[in-house]
Formats: structure tokens, sequence, C-alpha cells
């Protein structure tokens, strides 16, 4: 079952530092764009994963073709994808470790949920951050040293 209380998505990103964002883009217009920007505004590291613009930077983060290619811990796996691909992010999520996955709005996939919360990862499901760190009050994080 997906995290649909406050308490719990508050207490997800609030333990959160480092978030891969699959679908990331580079383009402004873009929902992804402004959320990236939005979350490194929060003190968040925002990884970036896109295979059409592998080896670019956004935000000023270099642009992975996939998860695995990170190679370093990552908390919250945030998928920018159309609902048929989200099961991708979430296996590869899963692979690597992630403790998390966060669905954006729109993006739904009841059988990746199941499959992340079988290998214990924690899901939220048809939600953004951007909208729900500051409906929840959530301050900035401390960076990190």
């Amino acid at each position: 079952m997906p995290l649909t209380a406050d308490e719990d998505i508050a207490g997800l990103l609030r333990g959160a530092r480092t978030i891969a964002m699959v679908g990331a883009s580079d383009r402004p217009e873009r929902p992804s764009n402004r959320v990236m920007k939005f979350l490194q505004d929060q003190s968040y590291r925002v990884i970036p994963v896109n295979p059409q613009i592998t080896g670019e930077h956004v935000h000023g983060e270099y642009v992975w073709r996939e998860l695995a290619q990170i190679g370093e811990p990552i908390d919250i796996v945030d998928i920018f994808r159309r609902s048929e691909f989200a099961g991708e992010a979430v296996d590869q999520a899963i692979t690597v470790g992630a403790k998390a996955v966060w669905m954006q709005l729109g993006v739904i996939d009841e059988a990746a949920t199941q499959r992340a919360e079988a290998a214990g990862l924690k899901v939220v499901m048809d939600r953004c951050p951007a909208i729900e760190i500051p409906r929840l009050g959530i301050a900035p994080l401390n960076p990190v040293a």
C-alpha cells in the first residue's frame, strides 16, 4: 500500500538527502526541470537520469543513463515517466537498493508498487514532492557537510 498518511510522507521527505530523478529534463518548461530545481533549493541532492541526454548537465548535476550507473546510495527515486514506463524505473530502484520510489502526479502502477513494497521499498504514488513539501510545512534540509 503506497504511503498516503501525511506523517509517513513527511517522514520519508525529512529522512531523504539524495533523490535520483528518472525522466529529468534539461528543458526549463518541463515539470521535471522545475521540480528538480525546487528540490535542490530545499537542499536535496538531485541526480538526473535520462538516457536521451546522458552526459549533459541539468542544474549543475551530471545526467546518468540509468540508476545503476550512479554508484552511490539513493534515498528516493522520483519517477517522471508515463505510467506504462514506471515499472522499469521501479525495478531499477529495487536493483540499486533505493529506499523509496516516488511516482509523480498521474503516474500509477499498482504492479510496480507491489514489487517495490515486496522488496522493502516505501512507495508514494500520484503525488509531487514540490507540492507535498510546502503543504506539509517541511523546512529546507540542513545541507549535508
